[in-house]
């Protein structure tokens, strides 16, 4: 019976071995290209100022439902439908022949593509092109149902104060 026993034990001992050391194979992660996801995000930006700079404001679907933004001189703006009011209430700054446009200068992908850093700059511009005012801002966005959606954004002027 010991025998049995021993031999058990070491079968046991010899087959749990052989499980733990099975080689785990490497999850298999998808490519990121980062080009198109900048080109995807500067086309974001491009349609914020293209409402932006029409005088209405409208969900485009740029921010997130929880996004919070840290406007300029300004305490922090929470949720999608409190931003656009925000917005709403600060478009006359854009007014009276003024555009803003902004750029993607950086883009900074997480492995799984679900999250984008954006770094950019923005430019406001008088109806002769001169430069009335610029600065830079970062934006965290998020992929839901594939598209990316602002998160959180924070920007700064280059102007003094």
């Amino acid at each position: 019976m010991k025998k049995i026993f021993s031999r058990g034990l070491v079968l046991s001992a010899v087959l749990l071995s052989l499980i733990s050391c099975k080689k785990e194979e490497p999850a298999v992660v998808a490519a990121i290209d980062t080009n198109q996801i900048k080109e995807e995000i500067q086309a974001k930006e491009n349609e914020f100022a293209d409402t932006y700079n029409a005088g209405i404001m409208k969900d485009i679907g740029y921010f997130a439902d929880d996004a919070i933004t840290y406007p300029q001189n300004n305490q922090p703006v929470t949720g999608k439908e409190a931003i656009v009011k925000y917005l709403k209430t600060h478009i006359d700054t854009i007014s009276k022949g003024k555009k803003i446009s902004f750029t993607t200068n950086e883009v900074f992908v997480a492995k799984d593509g679900e999250q984008v850093v954006e770094i950019g700059s923005y430019k406001v511009t008088d109806s002769t092109a001169a430069v009335v005012n610029s600065g830079n801002y970062m934006t965290l966005f998020v992929k839901k149902d594939g598209k990316y959606y602002s998160l959180r954004d924070m920007s700064t002027s280059d102007l003094p104060n």
